[in-house]
C-alpha cells in the first residue's frame, strides 16, 4: 500500500521560507514523476511545482522563481523549497505521484501552510 507523508509546513511570516518533505512508501518512488499540490479554503487543488524521475522540473507561473522542487531517490523523498512566501500561497500542500493523466493514488494528509503577519 502506497503511503504519503508530508511534513515541514507552519506559520510564517509574508516574505519567509519554508521547506516542505514528503516521504513515500509502498512503492518504487524512482521511477515516478511527483507532483506538489496544494487546496486553498474554497478553491481547487492545483499543481505547483513537477519532478521527473531524472530530475526534469516544472513550476507554475504563481510561484516561479519562489518554489523549488526537488528529490531524493535514495531517501524516497520529495522537497518543495518556498522562498519569498505571500499569503495567497496560504493552503493545505500535498504530494503525489503524477500518472498520464494526473494525480496517481490516494492522498496524504498533507501540511498546513499558512503565510500571515
Amino acid at each position: 500500500q502506497v503511503q504519503l507523508v508530508e511534513s515541514g509546513g507552519g506559520l510564517v511570516q509574508p516574505g519567509g521560507s519554508l521547506r516542505l518533505s514528503c516521504t513515500v512508501t509502498g512503492t518504487i518512488f524512482s521511477i515516478y514523476r511527483m507532483g506538489w499540490y496544494r487546496q486553498a479554503p474554497g478553491k481547487q487543488r492545483e499543481l505547483v511545482a513537477a519532478i521527473a524521475s531524472g530530475g526534469g522540473t516544472n513550476v507554475a507561473d504563481s510561484v516561479k522563481g519562489r518554489f523549488t522542487i526537488s528529490r531524493d531517490n535514495a531517501k524516497n523523498t520529495v522537497y518543495l523549497q518556498m522562498n519569498s512566501l505571500k499569503p495567497e500561497d496560504t493552503a493545505v500542500y500535498y504530494c503525489n505521484r503524477i500518472g498520464v493523466v494526473g494525480p496517481q493514488g490516494s492522498w496524504g494528509q498533507g501540511t498546513q501552510v499558512t503565510v500571515s503577519s
